[in-house]
């Protein structure tokens, strides 16, 4: 069975994938007729350069060292099965702060209204843990009741020690999310650690 849902995030991952669209506050969100995984998270997170390693494309998803630099929600096309959601981070961004406030208005209305929001990966940065706007995010998914998995990303960067007190905080934290899956996902975009595991986990959500 581990075989065949390891089997199943392959296929998904690794099939055909191309950008679709990109959508902004006046619009342009595409027909809500497949699925959707939508990646959130603190500004420099790492959220393209996850979906880069789940989906084995270095440059389908652009980061960017410079945080708040994505404007715009990007959505990928997986073989036509779902769409993976690249959000614009939050927490800083250089520009004005009524553009800021404009993008997370938009996130925030995107995550509480799309009806085919199947899942979403709640990154946080394993060498910070949660922050106070993790768990504001945190707190609207569990009261819009849509389901998350807080991925904790670039495991391969604190000292061991380090990386166990952040998870076993995060762990404990998890317990208290309606909507929050129980135990994080350990991930390294660069290493490929949790990686395949990550795959397999999404492509069970959507029954592939």
């Amino acid at each position: 069975m581990a075989d065949t849902a390891e089997k199943a995030g392959e296929r998904l991952f690794r099939g055909e994938c191309r950008f679709a669209t990109a959508a902004s506050a006046d619009g342009g969100l595409p027909m809500p007729d497949i699925g959707e995984i939508a990646f959130a998270g603190r500004s420099n997170v790492g959220k393209s350069s996850l979906i880069n390693a789940l989906t084995g494309r270095k440059g389908l998803a652009r980061s960017s060292n410079t945080p708040g630099r994505t404007q715009q929600i990007n959505f990928f096309d997986l073989g036509g099965m779902v769409y993976l959601v690249d959000l614009p981070g939050y927490g800083y961004a250089a520009a004005a702060k009524k553009k800021v406030h404009a993008w997370n208005d938009m996130v925030r209305g995107y995550l509480k209204s799309r009806q085919t929001l199947k899942r979403v990966c709640l990154l946080v940065d394993s060498r910070h843990g949660l922050k106070n706007i993790d768990l504001e995010t945190m707190e609207m998914l569990d009261q819009a009741n849509v389901p998350y998995l807080v991925v904790l990303t670039k495991a391969d960067k604190p000292k061991k020690t380090e990386l166990e007190s952040i998870l076993a905080a995060v762990t404990a934290e998890l317990k208290h999310h309606s909507a929050a899956w129980a135990e994080p996902c350990l991930t390294s975009a660069e290493k490929k650690q949790g990686i395949e595991e990550l795959r397999t986990f999404l492509a069970a959500e959507l029954n592939l």
